[in-house]
């Protein structure tokens, strides 16, 4: 099957196992510097019957890498994170889910997002924001940022909506107790969820891979 050329650049890896039906899907989304190839690894270790799509961050950082929006470090504010175009990313993601889904003939009810760091921070917003797009989410090494969700997302009909979120515990790029708040606000929101913490760093160690995918079989 080749690539179709859609809003959003990125890499595909159809189903291997095929039921005769439109396949399950899932999105992957990588951190800010990195590119589509990142996670696109972790691939071939994912469940058969899911078309897996690896998609590229729209915005360009010099000297290589993308990015979902732009994080300045300024010397008077400190890092700051540019939410104006996270929310842009963040309505970009849902309408090139609905696209993609299109595109490859995917079924829509079957969902999954797969984001690390950055990629994460978009996972939550479009879920949170689009929850009748999505049916799981693995939210590794991220957090929620409320500025980036739709006004009145508490609001949504969360009750198909599943997550599995992991952090390092000694993460040194976002601080675990980030991290930590994503449970208590999907509890406050009734939505199913897990929650881990590995003791590494900003990454994912193979005993989290091992978990989310086991959760990815099971849910």
């Amino acid at each position: 099957m080749t690539t179709q050329s859609l809003s959003l650049e990125h890499l595909i890896q159809p189903n291997a196992k095929n039921t005769g039906e439109k396949p399950a899907v899932l999105f992957m989304f990588h951190g800010y510097g990195s590119n589509e190839e990142d996670l696109f690894s972790f691939a071939p270790e994912l469940p058969e019957n899911l078309f897996v799509i690896a998609v590229r961050a729209p915005y360009n950082l010099e000297p290589f890498g993308h990015a979902w929006y732009a994080i300045n470090f300024d010397a008077e504010q400190g890092k700051w994170s540019d939410d104006a175009q996270a929310i842009e990313s963040r309505d970009k993601i849902a309408a090139f889910i609905d696209e993609a889904c299109e595109a490859y003939h995917l079924d829509k009810e079957r969902v999954t997002l797969l984001g690390f760091s950055q990629g994460t921070i978009l996972s939550y917003a479009v879920a949170l924001s689009y929850p009748e797009k999505v049916k799981r989410v693995i939210a590794l090494s991220g957090y929620i940022n409320e500025a980036i969700l739709k006004k009145d997302y508490q609001k949504n009909d969360f009750t198909q909506l599943a997550f599995y979120a992991s952090h390092g515990s000694v993460d040194q790029v976002i601080p675990v107790e980030w991290a930590q708040k994503a449970p208590i606000l999907l509890q406050e929101l009734g939505i199913k969820h897990k929650y881990e913490e590995f003791p590494v760093g900003h990454g994912v160690a193979p005993q989290n891979f091992y978990s989310f995918k086991n959760w990815l079989e099971n849910n």
